[in-house]
């Protein structure tokens, strides 16, 4: 082949790869849209529900949160929203080396406030032009340490991360993390507590987001999705703990109410069973396994020989009769 014709087949391949690469090329160039990330409601709303469960245990009145929209902002005129009425938390998440922003109204931190210190609502609501006390800020950073905990455990099923809050800012040009003009993702959340609405937001640049593309496009089913791995963990570790009471059934014998009725004390009932018969292990009624008979240091033991199949064991009783 001549090198003319090599050289020409190389500008073609490099045109046929330009233009497969082109589309990528231009969803880069326009950024992430919400609409194109499907996981990411799914991911604010396990955190909603995950930050219910956590305020529900610190305060007798938990709560109701709704994700209120999804959508692409700038970071610059999404913080400019929450100018002087909210508060404002750094979260750095170590393993992307990245930092986000997690914010509550006024309205939403004083109400909690007032639950958490045993309020219930029936005073009118006051709010103040002023700074969070020591007291207030203290309640704040634990609020802004739970709904951090939340968002962690909601990337889960994403990536694995850690998020720290770093500090709390009161005013918005001071919670930058990165330059105004950068696209970012901004979450808005409805709270609704004692009557009270108040308002959480969530700040995601997209340059976090971008090497989590492939994951947040996915669609997972139902059960996946809403699987709260913090309840299934403390569900199976109270199930492990829980004590059970189990009886050993070394033979059981068929007997008329009369013959029952002339028993008297010192009878003897002799059994057929000998030290080689299987002793069944029952739990409420419910047999569990065959057992072996044995002794050991004066008392009876039973050593587990097989698991009992239920279905095989009811489908027996129904061809015996």
């Amino acid at each position: 082949m001549e090198p003319q014709e090599l050289e020409m087949n190389d500008e073609v391949i490099s045109a046929q790869n330009a233009k497969v690469d082109l589309p990528s090329r231009l969803l880069d160039a326009a950024g992430l849209g919400v609409d194109r990330l499907p996981m990411l409601h799914v991911v604010f709303d396990r955190m909603a529900r995950q930050y219910i469960d956590t305020l529900r245990q610190m305060a007798a009145t938990a709560p109701y949160l709704a994700v209120q929209s999804v959508s692409n902002e700038r970071i610059g005129d999404a913080l400019e929203q929450y100018e002087d009425r909210a508060v404002v938390a750094v979260l750095h998440a170590q393993e992307w080396d990245a930092r986000i922003l997690l914010g509550f109204d006024r309205t939403f931190i004083f109400s909690m406030v007032e639950v958490l210190l045993g309020g219930d609502g029936e005073e009118e609501e006051f709010l103040e032009d002023r700074a969070l006390t020591n007291v207030e800020q203290r309640l704040a950073y634990r609020m802004f340490q739970e709904a951090a905990t939340a968002l962690e455990t909601a990337f889960e099923a994403i990536a694995d991360t850690s998020l720290k809050v770093e500090r709390l800012e009161n005013r918005m040009e001071f919670a930058q993390t990165g330059r105004k003009s950068n696209p970012c993702v901004l979450a808005k959340m409805t709270a609704e507590i004692i009557g009270r609405e108040g308002e959480i937001f969530i700040i995601i640049p997209q340059s976090v987001l971008n090497p989590l593309r492939e994951n947040l496009t996915q669609v997972l089913s139902g059960e996946v999705a809403g699987r709260d791995t913090r309840w299934t963990k403390q569900f199976q570790q109270e199930v492990q703990r829980t004590e059970v009471k189990l009886t050993a059934i070394l033979e059981e014998q068929r007997m008329t109410l009369e013959e029952v009725a002339q028993f008297e004390v010192g009878l003897v009932l002799e059994l057929n069973a000998t030290p080689k018969t299987a002793v069944q292990l029952e739990c409420n009624s419910q047999p569990l396994f065959n057992c072996r008979l044995g002794q050991v240091a004066g008392s009876y033991t039973v050593r587990v020989e097989e698991l009992i199949e239920q279905e095989g064991e009811l489908l027996d009783d129904i061809l015996s009769n």
